[in-house]
């Protein structure tokens, strides 16, 4: 038994052996190959970072350019609102609804509404819930977009 174990031992420190030897071997061939070809590894690299910073300069200096092209189109001539009447009357505004609704469609707020009819905020709150009511809607910007559609409003 003893015998094999030696043996063993021998097997393991020639093959320790061996592979410090062929690693030892490949360091030198290594430092020889850099020693030896050291002008055209730098050559080899500084060409690189020439041939990216060419391409990456080219791309950037050869990018198509975007063009704006702008045409005139002639829009015909807004023709002159013309309100609804029998729609207004049918629905059952009121012309302080109606303006109430303008005021809306121009973007104002309940306060600013309210400081420009000289009226109470809660007032113009009462007035939109009416507007909203008859004209089936659940939003300011509804609202305007039905009147819009009913030609109640420009």
């Amino acid at each position: 038994m003893t015998e094999t174990r030696h043996m063993r031992k021998h097997a393991l420190l020639y093959g320790l052996v061996g592979g410090v030897l062929i690693a030892g071997l490949k360091l030198i061939e290594y430092r020889w190959l850099v020693i030896e070809y050291s002008v055209e590894i730098y050559g080899a690299l500084v060409a690189a970072i020439f041939a990216a910073v060419g391409i990456w300069l080219g791309r950037r200096l050869t990018r198509p350019k975007e063009t704006v092209v702008v045409r005139e189109v002639s829009v015909p001539a807004p023709v002159a609102f013309v309100r609804d009447d029998a729609r207004v009357a049918s629905l059952g505004l009121t012309p302080r609804e109606l303006e109430i609704l303008e005021l809306i469609a121009a973007g104002l707020s309940n306060r600013e509404i309210a400081e420009r009819v000289h009226i109470s905020e809660n007032t113009v709150k009462t007035h939109s819930s009416r507007v909203f009511d008859k004209l089936g809607a659940r939003r300011r910007t509804q609202a305007v977009q039905v009147g819009k559609e009913l030609r109640l409003i420009p």
